[in-house]
């Protein structure tokens, strides 16, 4: 074996170990976590305790091994509390309950078998977000009694209302009522101080030992001191994790339950089957794609594998007592935030829960509340830091409020019925956005008049009718429109009725001329053109040079402005095959940056091109121009120089220091073209321009490069007598124009500047 081979394996093995001691790490602090929800959750969901934590050890071992995710935790979820209550009072028994989660696994299956999973790629960001936002708020507010010692609200409850009859807010105002405990405050503070100090302090983070583990046993020790200090400080019942101990295995067996199988042919049944597996495969794919947004290495975690995985998950659930799983964002992001590499901890996570219960769980219920209320604090603050509040402010109002809309509505009702409003107000807003936008309407000054390309969009449904119906209401009698549906592979049929009432009726009779472009066959609507959409002899012999300057500004305008008429070119290749009758002759410099078809958005065979560095006129070139004017017929010769031009800069250089030109370049036949830039600089213009500052710098080449265009535009009528004729008869028009390569701008001179 080779040594690059050998050294390749090496890494490869150190990676291995690293990766699997950091999930492994993971595993316990997401553990630890877990535990109190599980239970909490299973308490709010009006379940027994157990069933929490088999659905925890479920969610981490059955879900974990199938999952495609590398990051997501799953297990019971305070989402599903509220439905899954409701669900147990409407069956009658936790046993009719636990055959309908069977159920609702079996049909969670085969939406994964039929890949419904896709579906999750039309949550709207924004909603997604404000999920993360609202579960890290709702984590600090919902802490914050467990914190200081007010443990009255199982862990887990994420419902505004909450089980004991107070809110969200109210049951932290209860904690200025007296209502604190003082131990278990003190060991929540100083966890959430010890979090905070520990990941910054470099020599205690290179330790590798998760910050989170510390706080638990900081917490345990405290608890076990502040037994000693007198009643003011005991920390007991139900400010510590309380999960059942057995003192038998057979009486550990007794905490599980199983579905009542006689209720098969119960509706009810399979109504809440039904409810179960909407609502669990919902959250899952919401927390899905809000979990691989927390990933720092952006990995994609398919979602029809991940229904797959929680069907089967809930399958094997109901059969032995467990409340529904999803995946958790709680779990998950915790899990991401300490840092996991690989669904392993996932894994772990769940083989912790089953052993420790079953071996330890006198030890497990000394850990206080408090502490593990400062791990989900610190991981509440993460999600809803305000430098993602800023970010999506940032973003505009049309990510700004559906973001706040679900983060809102998650924190004053629950987090099932908060996403189902967060989805609605971004549908309402892409309803708004399709109502105000469904086209693209773009204004051409063309030769034969103003043309109004009317672009439609890729999905035109009945909901755009409205407006396009405004649009074409608004439509001024001799107007030319343009109809264009290439880009569009779905129109409405009442779309389509629309479109041929207004260009068969509607359209010509208030004087509107209509043509139509890119409509599929399938639409049985032909291409129509009722225009010339390039340029005809008729034309150029009908417009004016001032026209053809207003055609080429408000091209410009459309560059700028990013909003280019989207043109048939092939078309327009049938059309100039035959002969070619353009409006203007442009001679521009060779700079990359300056293309003049492009920037005064122009079709092809509209101008001549002229190209040569630094715009300049020679032989050739005005050859090139008196034929465009003399013997084409063209009645409008610009001359387009622009900023930063290179041909300007070196010419100045060259002129500051004395050199010859071919000796500095060389090029045998640049001298010509130097000679002639050249001969618009003053006399002081080349002076110390090495030592300006960038910004004096450019300025005085752009001044001269403005110099130059009009110094050509006078050698033009000077050395041509042809073109000069056509200008002196008005026939013709010469003008200068400075493009500006920042902005893509052209500013036209006129008799002022």
């Amino acid at each position: 074996m080779s040594t690059n081979s050998t050294t390749e394996l090496a890494e490869a093995e150190v990676g291995f170990v690293s990766g699997l001691r950091d999930d492994f790490v993971a595993s316990i602090v997401v553990f630890l976590v877990a535990l109190p929800l599980c239970l909490g959750i299973a308490l709010a969901s009006g379940a027994p305790l157990a069933s929490g934590l088999v659905a925890g050890v479920i969610g981490g071992i059955v879900v974990g091994f199938l999952s495609g995710s590398h990051t997501s935790v799953s297990g019971p979820a305070a989402g599903l509390a509220a439905v899954v209550a409701a669900q147990i009072v409407s069956l009658g028994s936790f046993e009719a309950f636990l055959l309908a989660v069977v159920v609702a696994g079996i049909i969670q299956v085969g939406l994964g078998v039929a890949k419904a999973g896709a579906m999750s790629s039309f949550f709207p960001s924004s909603v997604i977000r404000g999920l993360l936002a609202a579960i890290g708020v709702l984590l600090i507010l919902k802490q914050i009694p467990h914190l200081l010692g007010h443990d009255t609200d199982p862990e887990g409850e994420f419902a505004f209302i909450q089980p004991d009859h107070q809110n969200t807010f109210s049951e932290i105002i209860t904690l200025f009522e007296g209502e604190i405990y003082w131990g278990a405050a003190v060991i929540g503070l100083a966890s959430i101080v010890l979090l905070l100090v520990w990941d910054r302090i470099k020599s205690l983070k290179k330790t590798g030992v998760p910050s989170a583990l510390v706080v638990v046993m900081l917490g345990i020790a405290l608890q076990q001191l502040f037994g000693r200090l007198g009643e003011g400080w005991l920390i007991e019942g139900s400010h510590l994790v309380s999960i059942p101990v057995a003192g038998s295995f057979s009486e550990l067996s007794s905490y599980l339950h199983f579905p009542d199988f006689t209720q098969l042919a119960n509706p009810a049944i399979y109504v809440a089957a039904m409810t179960l597996a909407i609502v669990a495969s919902l959250e899952t794919l919401l927390n899905l794609e809000a979990t691989d947004k927390l990933d720092s290495k952006h990995r994609n975690s398919p979602p029809s594998r991940e229904l797959l995985a929680q069907g089967v998950g809930n399958v094997i659930a109901g059969l032995i007592g467990g409340i529904p799983v999803t995946s958790v964002i709680v779990r998950s992001s915790v899990n991401i935030g300490v840092g996991a590499r690989s669904k392993k901890s996932a894994i772990l996570h769940g083989v912790l829960l089953l052993v420790c219960i079953a071996s330890i769980p006198t030890y497990l219920n000394m850990i206080p509340l408090s502490s593990l209320a400062a791990i989900l604090i610190v991981t509440g603050y993460k999600l809803a830091s305000p430098k993602l509040f800023r970010q999506m402010y940032s973003e505009g109002r049309q990510q700004f409020l559906p973001f706040m809309g679900t983060l809102i509505a998650i924190v004053f009702t629950d987090l099932l019925m908060g996403i189902l409003l967060g989805l609605a107000t971004s549908v309402l807003f892409i309803l708004n956005s399709n109502l105000r936008k469904p086209i693209r309407r773009v204004v051409e000054k063309h030769f034969d008049g103003d043309i109004v390309h009317v672009e439609l969009a890729n999905q035109v449904s009945f909901l755009n009718r409205a407006a396009l119906n405004e649009l074409f209401q608004n439509t001024k009698r001799g107007t030319n429109v343009l109809i264009d549906a290439s880009d569009s592979d779905y129109i409405d049929s009442d779309i389509l009725s629309l479109i041929k009432d207004f260009k068969d009726n509607v359209g010509p009779a208030r004087g509107v001329s209509v043509s139509l472009r890119g409509f599929k066959d399938k639409y049985q609507i032909r291409d129509d053109i009722r225009y010339a959409d390039y340029s005809t002899r008729d034309l150029r012999d009908r417009i004016t040079p001032q026209q053809i300057q207003e055609i080429l500004r408000d091209g410009n305008r459309r560059f700028t402005e990013g909003k280019r008429v989207s043109r048939d070119f092939n078309r327009q290749v049938d059309a100039t095959a035959v002969g070619q009758n353009p409006l203007a002759v442009v001679l521009s410099c060779i700079d990359s940056r300056v293309p003049a078809e492009i920037v005064f958005d122009l079709g092809i065979g509209d101008i001549f091109s002229v190209r040569v560095a630094g715009n300049i006129i020679g032989s050739k070139s005005l050859g090139s121009m008196e034929f465009a004017v003399a013997v084409t017929g063209v009645k409008f010769v610009l001359v387009l120089g622009h900023t930063r031009c290179g041909a300007v800069t070196s010419s100045i250089q060259l002129f500051e220091e004395g050199q010859n030109v071919e000796e500095a370049t060389g090029c045998t036949h640049l001298e010509s073209i130097v000679q002639e830039l050249q001969k618009s600089i003053t006399d002081n213009e080349h002076l110390g321009i090495s030592t300006l500052s960038q910004t004096e710098r450019e300025a005085k080449i752009d001044a001269v490069a403005k110099r130059n265009v009009k110094r050509t535009v006078k050698e033009i009528v000077a050395r041509s007598p042809a073109i000069a004729s056509k200008v002196r008869s008005g026939d013709v028009k010469v003008l200068g124009a400075i493009y500006d390569v920042k902005t893509g701008a052209v500013d036209f001179f006129d008799e002022t500047n």
